[in-house]
């Protein structure tokens, strides 16, 4: 078994990037990203989670299921996939912007009317 520290060359933080890895960020393959040679120079890990991600989108919490790593890894792993290039990271809508579940009522209420 590699040691996480090994897995992300001692970092702890996701690079310069800025983008915030949450446990509910989306995350997708790019198909602009690097092929062939750029993916060869990249680790079994950061691999690994590209293959996941080109499946479907994936959360990063899933992402670490899947791959079977702690968070902390996955984050760092996935800061270096996005400054190569090679996946997207989205947010899933805030809470606060989600229609009013009164306004759904009122939708469902037409349509059940039609």
């Amino acid at each position: 078994m590699v040691r996480p520290y090994a897995v992300t060359g001692g970092r702890t933080k996701p690079g310069p990037s800025g983008v915030r890895f949450d446990l509910i960020a989306l995350v997708a393959a790019d198909d602009g990203g690097p092929d062939g040679p750029g993916e060869a120079l990249l680790g079994p890990e950061h691999r690994a989670l590209l293959a996941l991600c080109r499946d479907e989108t994936q959360s990063v919490a899933e992402l670490s299921a899947e791959a079977d790593l702690p968070v902390g890894v996955v984050r760092v792993l996935l800061g270096d996939l996005l400054e190569a290039g090679c996946v997207r990271v989205s947010r899933p809508v805030p809470p606060a912007q989600l229609p009013d579940a009164r306004i759904l009522r009122e939708v469902i209420d037409g349509l059940r009317a039609l």
